[in-house]
């Protein structure tokens, strides 16, 4: 049986990567920052643990650590994150921004590298934003979005090169603009659409392809 473990896993995509991944029968970890309040999540029928994660208390990262000591994971999903769209230049909000958008999903990955190297998969996948690349920036704004997300890309970029010889393929990939709450009602596509193209460019990983940036569609995207 394959494990995957996904944070920001009730609602949005992490609830629809839980939806798709327990269809096919997977093990799944889901992480949230409020067990008892994910109802959707827990509505889900499989073989699904929730843990509670807040990506940026180091304490409940070392909480997840101990209950999954001994566990294999094929797969990391790095989904938790928070939108810090607008103009704002607001040290305390954009410090808050990067937190949990850039340092969070490399504290978790590194966190869960026993459990990835006991697993088949060897896959950490943190989902990124086109607003992240450099060259595909022509409108401006969103300061602290736009440099987490970069900052992301660049931090999972360094880690796919360290880890490497261990055999672990580290990738981001952008989900699309998708109907979530974070990407409101105007939104180009389902989360079962995203979901489902990023299952399948996941399936598809090859260590050749770790350090890259995808599109949803799993097409290539510019830094």
């Amino acid at each position: 049986m394959h494990t995957v473990l996904v944070t920001g896993a009730n609602r949005g995509i992490g609830l629809e990567f839980v939806r798709q991944y327990a269809e096919e029968g997977w093990k799944i970890h889901a992480c949230c920052r409020d067990p008892k309040n994910a109802e959707a999540l827990a509505a889900i029928k499989g073989d699904i643990t929730i843990h509670r994660l807040d990506v940026t208390d180091d304490k409940q990262i070392a909480h997840l650590v101990k209950e999954l000591k001994g566990d294999a994971i094929d797969i990391v999903i790095n989904n938790a994150g928070v939108g810090g769209g607008d103009d704002s230049t607001d040290p305390e909000e954009w410090l808050k921004v990067f937190q949990i958008n850039s340092i969070a999903p490399v504290r978790v990955a590194e966190a869960l590298l026993p459990n990835l190297e006991m697993g088949s998969g060897k896959i950490v996948a943190s989902l990124t934003s086109r607003m992240g690349s450099i060259a595909d920036n022509g409108s401006g704004g969103s300061y602290a979005y736009r440099s987490s997300k970069a900052a992301l890309n660049a931090a999972m970029k360094s880690l796919a090169i360290d880890w490497h010889r261990r055999g672990i393929i580290v990738v981001v990939a952008h989900p699309g603009w998708v109907k979530t709450d974070m990407g409101g009602p105007s939104a180009l596509i389902s989360p079962q659409r995203s979901v489902s193209g990023l299952r399948q460019k996941l399936s598809a990983l090859k260590l050749a392809d770790s350090g890259g940036f995808f599109n949803y569609d799993g097409s290539v995207l510019p830094w």
